[in-house]
């Protein structure tokens, strides 16, 4: 590091992230801000089926103001286990359990200002269930997809999502 913390201020605290401005001082003598946003991460679900079809939700995205189709996922609690969240997040969104679910990895989702990481895991050995939505997930519909029927729509920009993007790619290339 070419900086060191003068000071550190959080601004805001939030129901899903914090905001923290750091002013700091390079080696040179010159200052700097940075501006943090602090989140706790997440657990991302690429749940396959037997015949091999992905399923994915398709759900209402605020910020965006659009529909948008994503694997499953959700936000970590305090010091949660990502595994514990990612198995809550795919009955919760899909009603699927799994009784075997993996690691495939983890990505950090903007890492020039926010210190939010996902980590995906695969879900196989799927059983269907009733799904227990929370109320901002009302409206939200389950697709099961080939991976050729995913692939193209990433290509075309019908999936935008890049946790949804990433997870496929681990997917698809976990044993390359």
């Amino acid at each position: 590091m070419n900086f060191k913390i003068k000071e550190s201020k959080t601004i805001f605290n939030g129901y899903v992230f914090d905001i923290k401005v750091d002013q700091i001082e390079y080696n040179s003598g010159n200052k700097g801000i940075r501006e943090v946003v602090v989140h706790n991460g997440g657990a991302v679900v690429v749940p396959i089926k037997d015949d091999g079809k992905i399923i994915l939700v398709k759900q209402y995205r605020y910020p965006f103001d659009e529909w948008m189709y994503e694997l499953p996922a959700g936000k970590l609690e305090i010091d949660e286990d990502p595994l514990v969240c990612a198995t809550r997040e795919l009955t919760e969104e899909t009603g699927y359990t799994a009784s075997d679910i993996s690691p495939l990895g983890k990505i950090y989702t903007s890492p020039g200002f926010c210190t939010e990481i996902l980590y995906i895991y695969l879900a196989q050995n799927l059983k269907a269930g009733n799904h227990n939505r929370e109320e901002g997930e009302h409206g939200m519909e389950v697709y099961e997809l080939t991976l050729d029927e995913v692939n193209k729509m990433i290509s075309s920009g019908k999936i935008v999502d890049a946790k949804t993007i990433s997870g496929i790619h681990f997917w698809q290339n976990r044993n390359k």
